[in-house]
């Protein structure tokens, strides 16, 4: 694709000019999405405070359950992003054929992607045995599993239309969506898990089954919306879609497979920690679960933000301007330093508070998990803005359709560096889960270098 080519100076000058208008465009798009993504984490985030209300074998279990099955539709999630890369980029050339042909084509993708995910979950408890996990560990965990099953096909399509939308910088309904069925999967975590309103005590079944039947009231909220939307009523994606089309999946997936693979490269860094973690005790595995949950909250911001800048970036990758793209990753990854700087402040002083938030901090019997909990969430500290801003770089190369080379960069940072450290530092040096974190948050610096200066490589003058 040709791009303008500006002198150095020049092209330093068509950068910081056009700053505040891309500001503005960005956080128009980015706020919305990112809470949204925080409002949809809330799903097992309100999941594992009900479980640490339930009992801590129910919160090891559960908290571990639930994390799992976000990391792992977050890996499959990786194909479908694949449809708002690629409508961002023909939003952008005008191309409203290759539009629609791109959302039929992702209903598609999600359906065909949902099958044997759904079957991996109904079978977790011998891979929960494989990887030594506790007996009663594992009969809890299947159960929230087998449950949350019910909204696989949903939340990968709700995540399809999500990046669909963000290509034409259309994002506020998000928010109004997932709070919806937040709030309505509470009320179900409430009725079913705890037995109310005449119902049975389910527990964590109960619990599965209320997220699960959030992400279709979700799916079908946002399904709706499209369909009565001016603008995104002319592209009928649902229209003729019999049929999948091997190109269309063919490409989807050209792009698609290696944001996945990179997504499971870092989510599983993250779950074998979490892992290694259950293997050193139940009460080391919930005050991981516990510092998990927070920070993984905090991150769901610069998560939205990543969501926003592959839009932003497609969109200028689609007119062929490479001074748009540079400065579009360049106003995301100050957005996403200045809010985490912001919130590394405020979860320094509010540690206690929030680890408050799963179990009673004043109980003797908890004091270890406290104390550990509090240990692992002053590293986070300092890490949530290395991994932010590692998160939004690599979103800002997707919306270059730069896919696999950062897939290679990422198995060499989360797992050459990132898990060796972790391993060491936990089991031969004997610092147990505070070195499982200094370690995995070793290997994601070292991916966010590399990211941001891939990203500089990509944008800036072409060589002569």
């Amino acid at each position: 694709m040709p791009f303008k080519i500006l002198p150095a100076k020049a092209a330093s000058r068509a950068v910081k000019s056009g700053v505040i208008p891309e500001g503005k465009a960005f956080l128009k798009l980015a706020t919305p999405l990112a809470a949204a993504q925080l409002a949809q984490f809330a799903v097992s985030f309100v999941d594992t405070i009900m479980m640490g209300r339930l009992g801590t074998d129910s919160l090891a279990a559960g908290g571990l359950a639930a994390s799992t099955f976000q990391m792992m539709l977050s890996v499959i999630t990786g194909f479908v992003v694949s449809v708002g890369v690629l409508a961002a980029e023909a939003y952008g050339a005008g191309e409203k054929s290759r539009i629609v042909g791109l959302g039929r084509q992702g209903l598609w993708l999600s359906l065909l992607l949902a099958i044997p995910f759904t079957l991996l979950l109904w079978n977790m408890t011998p891979i929960l045995a494989l990887l030594q996990q506790p007996e009663e560990v594992r009969l809890l965990a299947q159960q929230y599993f087998t449950a949350v099953s019910l909204g696989v096909l949903p939340a990968l399509g709700f995540a399809m239309l999500r990046g669909y939308v963000s290509a034409f910088s259309l994002a506020n309904v998000v928010t109004v969506i997932v709070v919806i069925g937040t709030l309505f999967n509470v009320a179900c975590n409430y009725v079913l898990g705890f037995g109310k309103f005449g119902f049975p005590r389910l527990e964590l079944l109960g619990l599965g089954i209320g997220s699960g039947l959030s992400l279709w009231l979700m799916f079908g909220l946002f399904m709706a919306y499209i369909l009565r939307h001016p603008l995104l009523s002319q592209y009928k994606f649902w229209r003729g879609w019999k049929h999948p089309k091997a190109s269309i999946l063919w490409q989807l997936s050209r792009v698609g497979w290696p944001i996945a693979i990179t997504f499971m490269l870092e989510l599983g860094l993250f779950a074998a920690v979490a892992y290694a973690a259950g293997s050193l005790g139940t009460e080391v595995l919930a005050a991981h679960q516990i510092a998990f949950q927070i920070m993984a909250l905090i991150f769901m911001v610069p998560l939205g933000l990543s969501q926003a800048v592959t839009a932003r970036v497609g969109l200028w990758f689609g007119k062929g301007d490479r001074i748009g793209m540079r400065r579009a990753g360049f106003v995301a990854i100050a957005t996403t330093i200045g809010f985490l700087s912001f919130s590394a402040i405020a979860l320094y002083f509010l540690r206690s508070a929030a680890i408050g938030l799963f179990i009673d901090t004043q109980d003797p019997q908890n004091a270890a998990v406290v104390n550990l909990a509090m240990n692992l969430l002053l590293i986070s500290v300092v890490a949530q803005i290395i991994d932010g801003v590692q998160r939004v770089t690599m979103n800002a190369l997707y919306g270059l359709q730069d896919t696999s080379v950062p897939m290679i960069l990422s198995a060499i940072a989360y797992w050459g560096v990132g898990l060796t450290t972790s391993y060491t530092l936990c089991f031969l040096v004997g610092w147990g889960a505070v070195g499982l974190w200094i370690g995995q948050y070793t290997g994601v610096a070292i991916a966010g270098m590399i990211f941001v200066w891939r990203f500089c490589k990509l944008t800036g003058r072409s060589q002569r």
